[in-house]
């Protein structure tokens, strides 16, 4: 059997997450305490359900502490347990909160939303390093569901390797194990022919081959992320996000993202254009 958990912060996505889970095949469960983990698994495997996504959040707070043994016990009888973590910056929160009138979850004890949000990190900081922490801050609901299916679809026995590029001016991803920034490199941005273009079209790459120091660049962190691959592995990791960074997201960023990916074909590598997701 497969268990998907779901948890994070309140608007940060679990119920697209979910969505996404159940239109690939999952039987899916919003808001099980994580106590009757153990029973509900031993129930669906009776009623022959092979792929189960659960969300476990603040609103059974009570029983979040036990979601590492539980979870331990599960794994230990064979179950492939994965959990997906969603995060988003604070202000993202509050502006998906206020434009959609919501309530916060924690809000009954008349709480602002802010100290809603900084009470709930605190309650699921314990579990946040269990899994694969993805920061939705900004993703659209498809983009989610594409990367949400993009996991779950990962051999969860090999490490995977997520490529990540993202702009400065919209905040660095909360989700990343490395950050490089690329910023320093010659920028086509300030060409008018190639400002529209982004790093994947040929006439960006074209540029790029032509600055010497694009490529010593690209090689100084190829050779970081290979040099400490095999330790990340042997602590058992099951993904490391490795995120390159340039002012727009567009360009440079792009560009060094997809030779990441090509030199790394080997292994198990999962690529993402976090601002030209969001432009899309």
């Amino acid at each position: 059997m497969r268990l998907i958990l779901i948890s994070g912060l309140s608007g940060s996505g679990k119920s697209i997450a979910l969505r996404a889970l159940e239109d690939s095949g999952y039987y899916c469960v919003d808001n099980l305490p994580a106590t009757m983990l153990h029973e509900a698994m031993s129930l669906y495997a009776d009623y022959g359900y092979e792929q189960i996504a659960i969300s476990v959040d603040t609103r059974s707070s009570p029983s979040l502490g036990a979601l590492p043994e539980e979870v331990d016990k599960l794994r230990q009888q064979g179950v492939d347990v994965r959990l997906l973590f969603l995060e988003a910056k604070s202000e993202t929160l509050v502006k998906r909160f206020s434009e959609t009138r919501r309530r916060h979850p924690l809000s009954g004890s008349g709480s602002t939303v802010e100290e809603c949000i900084r009470l709930e990190q605190e309650l699921l900081a314990s579990i946040q390093e269990m899994g694969i922490r993805i920061d939705t801050s900004e993703l659209s609901a498809n983009a989610l569901k594409s990367w949400i299916k993009e996991l779950v679809e990962a051999d969860s026995s090999r490490l995977t390797i997520i490529f990540e590029s993202f702009g400065f001016k919209h905040g660095v991803p909360l989700d990343a194990d490395y950050v490089f920034d690329v910023r320093c490199l010659p920028n086509p941005y300030y060409d008018p022919a190639l400002r529209p273009l982004t790093g994947r079209d040929q006439a960006i790459v074209d540029f790029f081959l032509q600055q010497p120091q694009v490529a010593e660049m690209t090689e100084d962190i190829r050779h970081l992320v290979a040099k400490w691959l095999p330790e990340f592995s042997r602590e058992n990791r099951s993904y490391l996000t490795v995120a390159i960074g340039c002012t727009g997201g567009q360009h440079r960023s792009v560009y060094i993202t997809e030779q990441l990916a090509r030199a790394f074909a080997a292994e198990q590598v999962l690529l993402r254009h976090r601002q030209l997701f969001r432009e899309a």
